[in-house]
């Protein structure tokens, strides 16, 4: 009944931009920690950005400073603002999210970075 759907991925060159955009609907009571965390072919998935529903920011290393994570909570809506982009951030990126006390994930967003 909860879903979270990812959107704003897609085909870019380096040292491009792109902002992803992930929506909460369903019966949502309460938000709380959400996150973008990616997964490459072969690869285990890793966390990129987490933020609280206090607004609390930590970044992975491999990020170098280039994402910024948000969230707008009126519109149940978290973002992900990434740029100079490089080919190693090519992956599948996921929304999760704990929300009426579980675990919820997206279907996943492609991105694909050319060289």
């Amino acid at each position: 009944q909860v879903q979270l759907v990812e959107s704003g991925g897609g085909l870019v060159q380096a040292g491009g931009s792109l902002r992803l955009s992930c929506a909460a609907s369903g019966s949502i009571f309460s938000i709380g920690a959400m996150g973008w965390y990616r997964q490459a072919p072969g690869k285990q998935r890793e966390l990129v950005a987490r933020i609280t529903s206090g607004g609390s920011t930590n970044y992975a290393d491999h990020e170098k400073g280039r994402f910024t994570i948000s969230r707008d909570n009126a519109k149940n809506t978290m973002y992900l603002q990434m740029n100079r982009l490089k080919p190693e951030d090519s992956a599948v990126y996921y929304c999760y999210a704990f929300i009426a006390w579980a675990d919820r994930w997206g279907q996943g967003t492609q991105v694909t970075v050319s060289s």
